[in-house]
Order: C-alpha cells, then sequence, then structure tokens
C-alpha cells in the first residue's frame, strides 16, 4: 500500500490554472508537511522560466529529458528557505502535453533525487532513521486531465517507483499548531593556528556544524519539564532529567562570533501531534534559520564584491501569511532592502501574489551580526568528542494554550506559543 497525499483545495485549483502557453511541460515543487501515517500538501508552486525560456516559449518538439535540472533543483534549494520548521519540500509536478505524457518518469527520479541531495547538503540536521524519507512525484496531462502520483525512496539510489494516492481536502492547515520562538544565539567558533588561514565561509560552516550538535542533542522543558518524545504535544508523562555539558580551554589564533536574537517559527499538523514531532520542527527552525542567513550574507559578499571586513550584519526574518491557512512562510532581508523587493522575491519563487500590508518584519535591523577576529586568546569550546556521552545543552520550552470550542462543530481549535532561550557555553 501506497502513501496518501491529502491535499489543500487551492492546490487542485492552481493546478488546474496552470497554463502550458505552447510549451511541452510546466513543472513546480509541491511543499507540505511529512507524518508517520500521510502526507499533507498545502501549497504548489512551478519553477520560474529562465530569461532565454521566456524569449523563446514555443518548442512544441522539446523532450523531457531536457528538462533543466540545475535550474529546477536551485529553485527548490531557494524555496527551502522560505519554509518555516515543519515544512518541507515533499516533491515535485510536472503538467505535460499528451503526446509527452509517456515520456517524463526518468526525467521526474532524475530530478527529486537532484533536489534532495541539493538540500541535505546544506543541512545542519540529518533525517532520522524512523522519518519518512519517500518523496513524491505527480504528473498531470493537461489534454485527459489524468492523474499520475508516484514515490521514491530519496534515501535509496536504488529505488523504483511506487503509486500513491492523491486525495484533496478543504482547509487542511486551518487549524494547524503554531510554534513561535525567539533564540539568543551566542555562538563562538575558535580559529585554529591552521583554519584561522581558511576563509570566513568555511570557518563559520564548520562552527554551525559543531554547534548544531548542542541544539540537537540539548535538553528540552517544556513548561519547565522535560516529557517524553511519544507523549501528546500538551499532555503526557514528565522524565526526570539532569545531564551536564562540559568545557575545556584551547589556545585560539582568532575568532568567529554569532550574536543576536532570531525569530523561529515552527508547524505541526493538528492530527494528535506527538512532542517529538513539536521539538524536532523547532529544532530543525533554528537550526535552518541560522545556516540560511549566513549562506546569504557569503552570497551577498560574493555577488557584490563586498571586501572582507570585522562585522557583518545577519539578515532580519521576514513572514507572509499563506491564505486560508494558520501557516506563514518567510524569507529574509537586509536592512537596505524595500519592502517591493521582498515582495518580488515572494512572487518570483512561490507565484503567489502577496501585499506588501501583509509583511511581517519578525526582527529589527542589526539584530543578529557576524564578527571575525585574528589574535592570540583561550577560548571555552565543547569537548564532546572527548566524552563518552554527548554533553546535553539544557533549552527552556515555554507553551502556551488557548483553547477555543466552536460550538456548533465541537471541534476544538490549539493555539500554542513557544518562548525558547539558547545560550552557548
Amino acid at each position: 500500500m501506497g502513501r496518501t497525499y491529502i491535499v489543500e483545495e487551492t492546490v487542485g485549483q492552481y493546478l488546474s490554472s496552470i497554463n502550458l502557453q505552447e510549451k511541452p511541460f510546466v513543472s513546480g515543487l509541491l511543499i507540505g508537511q511529512s507524518s508517520s501515517q500521510k502526507d499533507y500538501v498545502i501549497l504548489a508552486t512551478r519553477t520560474p522560466p529562465k530569461e532565454e525560456q521566456n524569449d523563446n516559449v514555443k518548442q512544441p518538439r522539446a523532450k523531457l529529458d531536457n528538462l533543466d535540472e540545475e535550474w529546477a533543483t536551485e529553485h527548490a534549494s531557494q524555496v527551502s528557505r522560505m519554509l518555516p520548521g515543519g515544512l518541507v519540500v515533499l516533491g515535485i509536478f510536472i503538467i505535460t502535453t499528451l503526446e509527452l505524457a509517456d515520456d517524463f518518469q526518468n526525467a521526474l527520479r532524475r530530478l527529486i533525487f537532484s533536489m534532495e541531495k541539493s538540500m541535505s547538503r546544506k543541512r545542519l540536521w540529518n533525517v532520522t532513521e524512523d522519518e519518512v524519507s519517500e518523496r513524491v512525484t505527480l504528473h498531470i496531462c493537461s489534454s485527459t486531465k489524468k492523474i499520475s502520483c508516484r514515490t521514491y525512496d530519496v534515501q535509496d539510489p536504488k529505488s523504483s517507483a511506487r503509486p500513491a494516492d492523491w486525495k484533496y481536502q478543504s482547509r487542511v492547515s486551518a487549524s494547524w499548531l503554531s510554534l513561535d520562538c525567539t533564540v539568543h544565539v551566542n555562538i563562538h567558533i575558535p580559529l585554529s593556528a591552521t583554519s584561522v588561514s581558511y576563509t570566513l565561509e568555511k570557518n563559520t560552516k564548520s562552527g554551525l556544524t559543531r554547534w548544531a550538535k548542542q541544539i540537537e542533542n540539548g535538553v528540552y522543558l517544556i513548561n519547565g519539564q522535560v516529557k517524553g518524545n511519544d507523549c501528546d504535544l500538551l499532555e503526557g508523562q514528565l522524565l526526570n532529567s539532569d545531564h551536564r555539558s562540559t568545557a575545556t580551554v584551547q589556545i585560539c589564533s582568532g575568532s568567529v562570533n554569532l550574536r543576536g536574537n532570531v525569530k523561529c517559527r515552527a508547524y505541526i499538523h493538528s492530527n494528535r501531534p506527538k512532542v517529538k514531532d513539536a521539538v524536532q520542527a523547532v529544532k530543525r527552525d533554528i537550526l535552518n534559520t541560522v545556516a540560511d542567513r549566513c549562506e546569504i550574507l557569503f552570497e551577498d559578499l560574493l555577488l557584490n564584491e563586498i571586501p572582507e571586513k570585522k562585522n557583518y550584519e545577519l539578515p532580519q526574518r521576514v513572514f507572509v501569511p499563506l491564505p486560508g491557512s494558520t501557516v506563514m512562510l518567510c524569507d529574509y532581508k537586509f536592512g537596505d532592502e524595500s519592502a517591493e523587493e521582498i515582495r518580488d522575491h515572494f512572487s518570483e519563487m512561490l507565484d503567489h501574489e502577496i501585499q506588501i500590508e501583509d509583511l511581517e518584519i519578525a526582527e529589527e535591523v542589526n539584530t543578529a551580526c557576524m564578527t571575525s577576529s585574528v589574535n592570540s586568546e583561550a577560548s571555552l569550546t565543547n569537548t564532546s568528542e572527548e566524552q563518552p556521552e554527548q554533553p546535553k545543552k539544557t533549552i527552556g520550552v515555554k507553551i502556551q494554550q488557548n483553547i477555543g470550542v466552536i460550538a456548533a462543530l465541537a471541534v476544538a481549535v490549539l493555539a500554542a506559543g513557544i518562548s525558547f532561550h539558547y545560550f552557548s557555553d
């Protein structure tokens, strides 16, 4: 039995509205959330055409084997930055003419694996053993409207296609739980005599990898207590925990420091989510938003040929609502970027029009920054490599619950807020 995809009705309306305009095909991304039982698709967005493709739209004899994997993969990487915790690129869709209906499976398989490889390369976190690793490919024939839905296990290079169910439903994410937190980040990355000669980007990424282990292995306190992973998010048995983090003095020749308060946000489906689901979603949003800001900064330095200096401003996080849903997507902006530029980037990447007044700038300018220095100093660093057990970092989580009951339907609607603080050793 294959997986079941519960799909927001507006996704079906969006796919039906796509006009091939004499092109042989249009492809794009499917965005949503996986769970052990089923997957939820809440958004579809077509991959924007390259400029040269816009200049020559009439390509009636083009083959799907000519699908630009590099361009589509880059789109997936860009969109993945715009997804808060809990949301992922679940797969791809492709709409073709009748003549090409039997000429797509190999191209889709290559593309789905290429996308997953590209996105996983930039992650600071690892996929767990019990996590869903199937990704979906949806093919729609523009002439017959026939739908073919298949999945591939992207953790298995030899995986073959499996059939899957594609079911439309209204208001799929209307009552999802929103998990909000502000994280105080103070990451100190010591540079040895050897690493001090490396690029700022390489040293930063190396330091973030070590920091990510602390976040992954941290102890998460919910309302001041540790809950079992398999407990319901707002119920369950409390566990005792007493972990300690160790540190040693290391002589270094310089350092890179990331400091500031960053806004994090994650979403969880409302079908009896577990504590581990919420903690994982928040963890990954913390890791993603810090790593993405650094990557955007380095791209900006390279693109604008900015000379190296000691202090850098990390971009702010901006949220925008998804119509008909509690979910908000995100983007990043530097202090000198206008709201119009952010709106246009949202529209280009997600193929959905938004209003400037809907933009929620979550942080103040210069909230987060990066500094670098080269000198001789002693630095405190975790020595987890020398410990038989990975040291645990304790992180406090506070959930505030407001439950409203809709009497006519007897449905409880849950809104949860998380207050989060992280302090480095």
